[in-house]
């Protein structure tokens, strides 16, 4: 094939990143925004060795997995890539990614359990992190394409509830009013990089981080015009970035209103969140999944390790029916927050350090868990902390992962170290995105 060709297609799978794929003599087609099903007429825009990549010029016979789009922005702004079929056929594929990784990437075949979605597909997300723009003299906010620094404006994001895009608009309403600048990725310059909203699912709280390369005098106004406007904002906080980086907050922050924690209950467990913790974007979903890792845990009577534990949610969510729990978590203020809520937990203690420098310094301390819960990053996590979770001889691992791929690597390296993966479960925290959360039971093979 060559550039440019038009071909008939039958789309037959859809990749983990959204794509579908169909093949065509004997080559491997992608195609974003198709279902699994459809048959289109594709141009090849892209020809490799192995594969190549196309896009729609007719949809001739629609999969019946394919529903209207109801986002302007789908397919450019990076984020969503389910929204042009049924939220059972994205389930539907999501549980094969995983399945699919961890036959292939691990070799392992456990026990795989039923998806399981999430109960609101949208409005879901408590926590926004927007760039803003200066795009023909207007200030705008969206989302970068993907793989580009190009802000596509979004005005509204069907994953986010209402007042997050009425917050977002009279922010960059008052911004042009006080005449604050926006930043330019190009020159360096400019004030206001991001916005970046939390919001409690149950309390209600908002708080709002400002990211700005330099501070400026109008913060402090536009901060109390943002408090006096929406009364469920508990705090203003700005987040100081003056490096050239893609990274989005900066070392140091300044309180404007208020404080910069928002309080929540997750699982029952009150909880503290500042903008720097971790914490589930999908709050209902995320409990159905804690409550799962309950399960996988048993933790009656136990004593627990929560590595990588952010604001100390997961661990503390069992707290009640431990013997003991011990977490640890490399982001300070994350700490403190677990700390804080730890206070009414007399069985629970946090330190903040490496996830396998924490494991070597609580077994030197003699402390034997039965559980190791495993929550880490999407890199997944290093073969240090494998090695030395591994080194405890804990009776169970339960591991959750927001990367499944990294997750069939890990747990093949435990298979390793005489840890057995017996079940794994997918859920959705993510809907309409590529995202897929999994929890996986882990037994010391006898």
């Amino acid at each position: 094939m060559n550039k440019n060709d038009i071909i008939e297609l039958e789309i037959t799978d859809l990749t983990n990143e959204g794509s579908g794929v169909g093949r065509y003599d004997g080559m491997a087609v992608f195609v974003p925004k198709t279902a699994a099903g459809d048959i289109i007429s594709c141009r090849i825009v892209k020809v490799l060795k192995n594969y190549c990549f196309g896009k729609i010029e007719e949809i001739i016979k629609p999969s019946a997995d394919r529903i209207e789009n109801d986002c302007p922005a789908f397919g450019r702004c990076g984020g969503c890539v389910f929204r042009h079929i049924n939220y059972s056929a994205e389930l539907r594929a999501k549980e094969k990614f995983v399945r699919d990784a961890f036959e292939r990437i691990g070799g392992l075949s456990p026990e795989f359990l039923p998806i399981c979605g999430s109960e609101n597909v949208s409005g879901y997300r408590n926590k926004l992190q927007m760039p803003l723009a200066k795009i023909d003299g207007e200030i705008v906010s969206g989302f970068f394409s993907e793989r580009t620094h190009k802000v596509i404006p979004v005005e509204k994001c069907e994953l986010q509830p209402e007042v997050f895009s009425k917050i977002i608009g009279f922010i960059k309403l008052k911004l042009k009013e006080f005449g604050i600048s926006i930043y330019n990725e190009e020159k360096h310059t400019g004030a206001v990089r991001h916005i970046f909203l939390r919001k409690g699912h149950y309390s209600g709280e908002i708080c709002v981080t400002l990211v700005a390369r330099k501070n400026v005098p109008e913060f402090k106004k536009l901060a109390r015009e943002i408090s006096d406007k929406f009364p469920e904002v508990t705090g203003v906080v700005l987040n100081i970035n003056p490096d050239k980086t893609n990274v989005i907050l900066g070392e140091r922050e300044v309180t404007l209103f208020g404080r910069a924690e928002i309080h929540d209950k997750m699982c029952g467990v009150d909880v503290e969140i500042s903008p720097r913790s971790f914490y589930q974007v999908n709050t209902k979903a995320a409990e159905n999944l804690y409550a799962h890792a309950a399960v996988f845990a048993e933790p009656d009577g136990k004593i627990l390790l929560d590595l990588y534990c952010g604001a100390g949610t997961i661990g503390l969510s069992m707290a009640d029916k431990a013997k003991r729990v011990f977490g640890a978590e490399i982001v300070p203020e994350a700490v403190e927050n677990a700390k804080r809520i730890a206070v009414n937990y007399p069985n629970a203690e946090f330190i903040c350090a490496d996830a396998g420098e924490a494991a070597k310094e609580f077994k030197n301390r003699g402390i034997k868990p039965d559980v190791i819960l495993l929550d880490p990053p999407r890199k997944g996590c290093d073969e240090n902390t494998l090695r030395e979770c591994a080194g405890m001889r804990p009776e169970r691992i339960v591991m959750i992962s927001c990367n499944p791929a990294t997750a069939a690597r890990d747990c093949k390296l435990l298979s390793e170290l005489g840890y057995e993966t017996e079940k794994v479960r997918a859920f959705d925290l993510f809907p309409r995105t590529k995202h897929v959360e999994c929890i996986m039971w882990i037994q010391r093979k006898e």
